[in-house]
């Protein structure tokens, strides 16, 4: 299983200087001592942290998403309706998209690349279980169509990254944006149900 726990300011300076160019130069077009140059540290370093450079890349996407995961958590936890449920997720994951734009950017590029297909099934499936769960109960409610939960989830990730191209590309306020966010929300659920 690739979740670990990275706590050392050079890891960090590591991560944080990947992150960097792996969106700026891909992740082949990053070699590692470009990745030591940037965090302020010797390329024998680098490799003290993390044995190759894909063991980084993975290391990466796994920080990103535990990141991402932990703030859904601690801002859908207060909904009790379904709607309320898929609004707050919807919302707050556009909108921590929008607040780390690097780190989203980085997600997006992972998901079409060879890197993806590392990540064990076993991983993955705990990624977004609660999710597939979730969309289980609003296909068993009839909230959202009968079809498979998989399809659904796939379906609103590809809305929420399209959306997220969307917004960057256009110079909205934050009211605009919010009222966007809310349009490509009804616009999913319209869909679904």
């Amino acid at each position: 299983m690739i979740s670990q726990s990275r706590n050392s300011e050079k890891e960090k300076e590591l991560l944080s200087a990947a992150l960097e160019l792996f969106v700026a130069y891909g992740f082949h077009g990053t070699p590692t001592s470009k990745i030591a140059l940037q965090a302020g540290v010797a390329n024998g370093t680098l490799f003290h942290y993390f044995k190759t450079k894909d063991e980084l890349v993975l290391a990466l996407y796994v920080d990103i998403k535990q990141k991402m995961s932990t703030y859904l958590e601690e801002h859908v936890l207060p909904e009790t309706t379904l709607a309320g449920k898929f609004r707050a997720i919807f919302t707050n994951s556009m909108q921590w998209a929008l607040a780390n734009k690097t780190s989203f950017q980085f997600l997006q590029q992972f998901q079409t690349s060879p890197y993806l297909s590392r990540i064990s099934p076993e991983e993955t499936l705990g990624q977004v279980k609660d999710h597939l769960m979730l969309i289980q109960l609003a296909v068993d409610e009839g909230f959202f169509k009968p079809k498979p939960p998989e399809l659904i989830l796939t379906m609103v990730m590809g809305h929420i990254f399209g959306l997220f191209q969307y917004l960057c590309s256009s110079d909205f306020t934050n009211d605009e944006q919010n009222k966007v966010i809310e349009q490509g929300f009804e616009m999913l659920m319209a869909m679904l149900k």
